[in-house]
């Protein structure tokens, strides 16, 4: 009897342990039909969205194909330019040529077409292909870069058309992402170019005329400063990188203020706080060169007796706040803010402070965000305070060697 109640108390704990454990899975519910739905569209929509962020072209038409063809759910599926048929995914690989001529009226037009089975005649007695939609790829200037093609084995219906209509029209967002990217790029090297042309007239020819006056006098002096000067161009004039290490920018701001006190004597005080910590912080190429520059030429070269300049970065959790102070002439703030708006609309304005505060605040904001740019502090009499915040990683940003 007792071996009897001891398997019916074994069976009903079975019973409440596997009641509890489908309670249990009820209650988390990995997810409904329409999530998992969800869930599959966008992993596939990233997983194409990546190549596609790198532009048009064959290989990235190569790596995206495959996952447009499962959003449009289309038979095959191809990215075509007015010259090739970049990737194909699926059926159609041999009305490549038609897809060629195809893509060329769409381009031409910047519209879309539905391709019905006399206008894809091929010698293949087998081949399924009876349709296909043609939808033009937009780039960011409104113009179509090439088409997204979604072969068909019968007349287009409507749904496939208005999938292959959006999905090219999510793909010519991110094709206008990586346009964006790329001019983001390509202003930020002109930028740079434009602060080098800024620097070079100035400082070279005030570097080498106190160069020369330590030649004769003091000539261990001047092949110092030879060197100094040296290294301080090869650094301002690298060919490559767009950003740097702090202590990178503050080497080079060192080998400027050497030259520079050279030329001043002991009119040009310095003093530095920088934080140990925050030495391998990443900022913009040739972002605190500038600013340093500014305050001795703008604001002490102007000052009779001697002057200050400072420079101080801090740790501050998750950012660095770098500043750059002179106690010098100073300006007028309503002066310097139309200064520096006229330097943002004019790049040719050639009062050098204006350029140069103008371009390391606009690639500031460009790197980490409209609440990282430039603040400035100036009176008139009062010298000038200019305060950034840089935070300690981005995931974008990497210095460059």
């Amino acid at each position: 009897m007792s071996a009897v109640l001891a398997v019916v108390a074994l069976v009903s704990a079975l019973g409440a342990a596997l009641f509890a454990v489908l309670r249990l899975r009820a209650r988390r519910g990995i997810a409904t039909a329409s999530q998992l739905a969800t869930y599959d569209v966008l992993h596939t929509a990233g997983l194409a969205a990546e190549p596609l962020r790198a532009g048009l072209s064959a290989a990235s038409a190569a790596k995206a194909v495959r996952h447009l063809r499962a959003l449009v759910g289309a038979a095959g599926l191809a990215l075509v330019d007015e010259v090739e048929v970049l990737a194909i995914d699926g059926r159609g690989s041999h009305h490549g040529a038609q897809f060629v001529a195809a893509a060329e009226r769409a381009v031409a037009v910047n519209r879309s077409t539905v391709l019905g089975e006399s206008e894809l005649r091929c010698d293949r007695v087998d081949c399924p292909v009876r349709g296909a939609v043609v939808a033009p790829l937009i780039g960011s200037d409104g113009k179509a870069v090439g088409v997204l093609v979604a072969v068909a084995d019968d007349q287009p219906a409507p749904g496939l058309v208005q999938a292959t209509l959006e999905t090219a029209h999510w793909a010519s967002a991110q094709l206008a992402l990586a346009e964006l990217d790329s001019s983001r790029e390509r202003l930020a090297r002109a930028e740079v170019r434009a602060l080098r042309a800024q620097i070079s007239p100035h400082f070279i020819y005030n570097a080498l005329t106190a160069i020369g006056s330590f030649v004769r006098t003091d000539p261990e002096r001047a092949r110092e400063l030879i060197l100094e000067f040296a290294e301080f161009t090869r650094y301002s004039f690298r060919a490559h990188g767009e950003f740097t290490t702090l202590a990178e920018e503050l080497r080079s701001i060192d080998r400027y203020l050497t030259i520079e006190r050279a030329r001043f004597g002991d009119r040009l005080q310095v003093r530095l706080q920088i934080a140990p910590e925050v030495l391998p912080v990443t900022l913009p190429f040739l972002c605190l060169q500038p600013l340093v520059e500014n305050a001795v030429r703008h604001g002490l070269s102007r000052k009779p007796g001697l002057g200050m300049v400072s420079i101080e970065a801090r740790d501050a959790g998750a950012e660095c706040h770098i500043t750059v102070e002179d106690d010098g002439v100073g300006m007028d703030p309503a002066v310097l803010a139309a200064g520096i708006a006229e330097a943002a609309r004019d790049s040719s304005d050639d009062s050098g402070q204006h350029v140069g505060l103008s371009n390391v605040d606009e690639r500031l904001r460009s790197a980490f965000g409209d609440g990282f740019g430039l603040v400035v502090e100036t009176g008139l009499g009062s010298g000038t305070k200019v305060s950034m915040r840089v935070p300690k990683f981005h995931r974008h940003v990497r210095a460059n060697g």
